[in-house]
């Protein structure tokens, strides 16, 4: 079986078919024969060999969605078969027997198989495959194939945030940022039940963020007539703020929690952390649980990501309106011969 992928030769090049042969299919794994693959931050930043640790040639993508080609001797028939629609996340894979993995958290074990950093086996490619078909992820029959692709990192995300920090219905949450996790983070959490607040550079965004669920809008400018606001802020920008100003907009024991990576380190000053006992945390990609429970929240409550979807031909096209942070709200390559959506 040869795997037709979309490669790029050196960083920020053009991508170029490029062809290779997977290994023989081993007994957990799952090859899935692709429609759709959202175009995430994360890709260009392995494209762009921003981390100075890209492989060349290298395929990019890790949102993908498509149906069971394939699987080993051991997988479960009854929870995979071939011809199922299913998605394969960042991740795809985990050791299965560390103290993380035993406890339902195979995110944070230290084996886990990162697609986006395999080199050659992303999900701009015809195949993708998974190293643990229990990371295979089966699509609600609600969400379409481009709809379901940017749930697979970048809903899951915003979602294992929600999640795993706790937050509640009666909470008063402010979402940081409206682009590609702040718009599905406005959505999950206005259906989560909270008082939603929206905050952004200006005001250009102010009516999109009140459609996707927030109660109200604000700039940084306004922080300061909020002291003591929030229980919970979700920073989904990538880059540095005035971690001061944020944390003085929490009510005691609340949380700032960061899942867009700034650029610098923090700097907060202990008087903005201790006296009322808040928290800087942070949040990545859900486990398996977590992202099942996110793609059947978002069916049932018509969660959807804003998406504009390209011919794989345009791929190019696509990766540079993320470089340019242009994409409202995230780029979905479809992949099929015909661009016939799935």
């Amino acid at each position: 079986m040869t795997v037709r992928a979309y490669a790029v030769d050196r960083a920020a090049g053009p991508t170029r078919l490029h062809e290779y042969e997977p290994p023989s299919l081993g007994p957990l794994e799952v090859d899935v024969a692709l429609t759709h693959s959202g175009v995430c931050q994360t890709d260009l930043g392995m494209i762009d060999d921003h981390y100075g640790r890209t492989p060349f040639p290298f395929v990019g993508g890790h949102e993908g969605v498509g149906l069971v080609a394939a699987v080993g001797s051991a997988v479960d028939p009854e929870a995979l078969a071939v011809g199922q629609r299913v998605g394969v996340g960042a991740i795809a894979g985990s050791c299965a027997h560390c103290e993380w993995c035993l406890t339902g958290q195979q995110h944070l074990c230290a084996h886990t198989d990162d697609v986006i950093y395999r080199g050659r086996g992303g999900t701009f490619a015809d195949r993708v495959r998974a190293s643990d078909w229990r990371h295979v992820q089966p699509i609600p029959e609600a969400l379409s194939s481009a709809e379901a692709a940017p749930l697979l990192c970048a809903g899951t995300t915003v979602f294992n945030a929600v999640v795993g920090h706790g937050v509640r219905p009666t909470d008063r949450v402010a979402v940081v940022g409206i682009g590609g996790l702040g718009h599905l983070a406005l959505q999950i959490l206005a259906h989560w039940g909270c008082d939603v607040t929206a905050v952004s550079t200006s005001r250009d965004k102010e009516e999109d963020a009140r459609r996707f669920g927030a109660r109200d809008f604000l700039t940084g400018d306004d922080l300061s007539r909020h002291p003591g606001r929030f229980d919970f802020i979700l920073d989904t920008v990538g880059a540095d703020l005035p971690w001061d100003d944020y944390f003085a907009t929490l009510r005691p024991r609340g949380k700032l929690c960061v899942v867009g990576v700034p650029t610098s380190p923090f700097t907060v000053g202990r008087l903005s952390l201790m006296p009322a006992e808040k928290s800087l945390v942070s949040a990545v990609v859900g486990p398996p649980a977590v992202t099942r429970q996110l793609l059947e929240f978002a069916a049932r409550h018509a969660i959807r990501p804003q998406v504009e979807v390209f011919p794989h031909d345009r791929l190019d096209e696509a990766l540079d309106l993320v470089r340019r942070g242009r994409a409202r709200y995230r780029a979905v390559v479809d992949l099929t011969p015909a661009g016939t959506p799935g």
